[in-house]
């Protein structure tokens, strides 16, 4: 809620970044780290964790300062976004980019401690970061775009493990593309009638009234490619136990988003790295 007293610049640049609202950069983290358990066989050792938890959290927030650039314009037309910093004048555009850009330096440091090949991958993540945010302009489903840029998480983690990244890690990738279309579409199901008012793109105005029949479909297929990937490596009933425990969320997602309520859907979306969180228990408990 907008309040009338002063706030200091701390306060409004972790408003920027979401720092009180955590399941947009958890949601990277869990397949993050579901890949990097994965390509090391087990745990990853202290430095590499570190590297990918700080660095997840750092690249998300960057990247929001880059999107509420870009939407700055948007923004105050829609109830959710109205009063963020830039929107409400209260944080500058050339504040938000130094912020931004700050943190992705310290991620880009992160990551040139690990090997070349990571940070080769990091380029182009940067690069999809950036455009991301401009998509929603003509592309009929940005959200996809958002899950390439949500997926170079586990082709980084492959690569700084491995030098090199394995059809192992792509079907991970294209399961994680998966799930990025399911709950984003989720979350745009919150602002569809204003985006319907501005004239953006996303997935909930596109899919119409097959909606919910696709963010279902997303998560199935979520699932399955995960299996698909994981059951020759980590196969057994603790693996089990976790994709039981990730169909189930499935099927409560289902009761949230089914009549299309705008605080039902925004709480799909902000539990669904719960269903990341199960996928990754199942793993490490596999290789536990």
């Amino acid at each position: 809620m907008p309040s009338d007293l002063p706030r200091s610049r701390l306060d409004l640049y972790l408003d920027l970044i979401r720092f009180n609202r955590p399941a947009g950069w958890l949601v990277l983290l869990w397949p993050t780290l579901t890949a990097l358990w994965v390509a090391a066989g087990g745990f990853p050792g202290w430095h590499l964790l570190a590297v990918f938890v700080l660095g997840t959290f750092l690249m998300r927030s960057s990247g929001c300062c880059i999107n509420d650039i870009a939407d700055r314009d948007f923004d105050r037309h829609v109830k959710r976004t109205a009063h963020r910093p830039i929107t409400s004048g209260l944080v500058s555009v050339k504040e938000a980019l130094l912020v931004g850009v700050a943190l992705a330096l310290v991620s880009l440091g992160l990551v040139l401690t690990t090997r070349w090949e990571a940070v080769a991958w990091s380029v182009p993540a940067v690069l999809v970061t950036i455009l991301y945010p401009f998509t929603k302009r003509f592309f009929a489903m940005p959200q996809a775009f958002l899950g390439l840029a949500f997926n170079f998480g586990i082709v980084i983690a492959f690569a700084a493990v491995r030098g090199e990244v394995t059809a192992t890690a792509w079907v991970l990738w294209l399961a994680n593309m998966c799930l990025v279309l399911a709950y984003d579409t989720e979350y745009a199901m919150v602002d569809r009638d204003d985006d319907l008012k501005i004239g953006i793109r996303t997935s909930a105005i596109t899919l119409g009234r097959f909606d919910v029949a696709a963010v279902m479909a997303f998560f199935v297929l979520c699932l399955a490619l995960t299996a698909w990937a994981l059951w020759p490596l980590v196969g057994g009933w603790r693996f089990a136990l976790g994709l039981a425990g990730a169909a189930a969320q499935v099927v409560w997602h289902y009761t949230l988003i089914r009549r299309r309520r705008r605080e039902d859907c925004f709480k799909a979306f902000s539990k669904s790295h719960w269903v990341g969180v199960t996928l990754f228990l199942g793993v490490i408990l596999s290789f536990a």
